[in-house]
């Protein structure tokens, strides 16, 4: 059904990005500079992102074609992967590694390309949130309003993102450091649950392939 799609989209989509998480980092990125500049790499980075999940969306299945990978094999590989990315965030392997990756890119250039690295990839459309926009859209099957809807839900998380950054300094006054490591932990189990989805997905369509 359309509805539950829409639902697994918007799950996967909002799990992977962790817009709430990522206003904290975003505090630090843009460190020093005044709200109109936070204004402006917040949006920059939120259209940019948007671009990514979408060209991976459209082309992604036929990268596969290309590459001779099943849809089937790649859904078993996209959710190892992603429960890969779940594991980090239960056990704060992920806030770290991200953290990491903020602070080589501030050192490197702290203004000028900010918006696209870090913040846009891979902090906002990551590895993660690619490989849940390509199986999301093998899911769909060439369904023109599962496809439609499915670059709405990824228009509507990156807007979230944009929001999150703009009130980032509200919502970490708001959350602190436990709150964000509650969420944090609750969100992997979900990544987790809908990673093992994946993969379940993929072994019934080899199995009745190979049938």
């Amino acid at each position: 059904m359309l509805s539950d799609y829409i639902t697994s989209a918007i799950a996967t989509l909002l799990v992977v990005a962790d817009p709430v998480f990522l206003s904290a980092l975003f505090l630090g990125i843009t460190n020093g500079m005044g709200q109109a500049q936070r204004r402006e790499v917040a949006l920059r980075a939120a259209i940019i992102a948007f671009c990514i999940l979408l060209a991976a969306g459209l082309g992604g299945a036929k990268l596969l074609d290309l590459l001779g990978i099943s849809l089937s094999a790649f859904r078993i590989a996209g959710g190892l992967l992603l429960l890969s990315a779940a594991a980090e965030m239960v056990f704060d392997r992920r806030s770290q590694r991200l953290q990491a990756t903020a602070e080589q890119a501030i050192s490197v250039d702290h203004v000028k390309n900010i918006a696209a690295f870090p913040l846009a990839i891979p902090l906002m459309a990551g590895p993660g949130a690619i490989t849940a926009m390509i199986l999301l859209a093998g899911r769909a099957e060439g369904r023109m309003e599962y496809l439609v809807s499915l670059y709405v839900v990824a228009a509507l998380v990156m807007a979230g993102c944009f929001i999150c950054f703009i009130m980032a300094e509200r919502i970490s006054k708001l959350m602190g450091i436990t709150g964000r490591a509650v969420m944090t932990r609750l969100l992997g189990i979900i990544l987790a649950a809908l990673a093992v989805q994946f993969v379940i997905d993929g072994v019934v369509a080899l199995a009745r392939t190979a049938a």
